[in-house]
Formats: C-alpha cells, sequence, structure tokens
C-alpha cells in the first residue's frame, strides 16, 4: 500500500534521488552560510557596540600631553 502511495513502480527514480541529493546539498550549503554570516554579525554588532562606547565619553577639552 505504501509503495503504490509513493509512485514504487520497481525501483527508485534516479532523477529523483540526484533532485533529493542536490536539495540535501544546498540546505547543508545555505546552513554553513547562516552561520557564516551570523558570525560576522556578531563580530560587526561587537565592534559597533565598542565604537559607540568610545564615543560615549565625553571630553570637553583635551588633556594636555605629559612632557
Amino acid at each position: 500500500m505504501a509503495k503504490a502511495l509513493l509512485g514504487y513502480v520497481g525501483g527508485s527514480d534516479p532523477r529523483l534521488l540526484a533532485e533529493m541529493r542536490r536539495l540535501q546539498q544546498r540546505v547543508q550549503d545555505l546552513e554553513s552560510e547562516l552561520v557564516r554570516i551570523q558570525a560576522e554579525n556578531d563580530t560587526l554588532a561587537a565592534a559597533a557596540s565598542h565604537d559607540a562606547l568610545l564615543e560615549s565619553i565625553d571630553v570637553p577639552q583635551a588633556e594636555p600631553a605629559l612632557t
């Protein structure tokens, strides 16, 4: 019964198997790209918060340098 529901006629269709492998590889590629982009985003967010911290320091006038 299950074979009839899946359209089983004597074996798996090689085109279907190839398409499924291609799609699985595409999903893996997208997942790895997502991890890379999330790491890059975290790095950029940390750099942006560091820059914002430096800009929040209020120095009304430059301090004299020690000579």
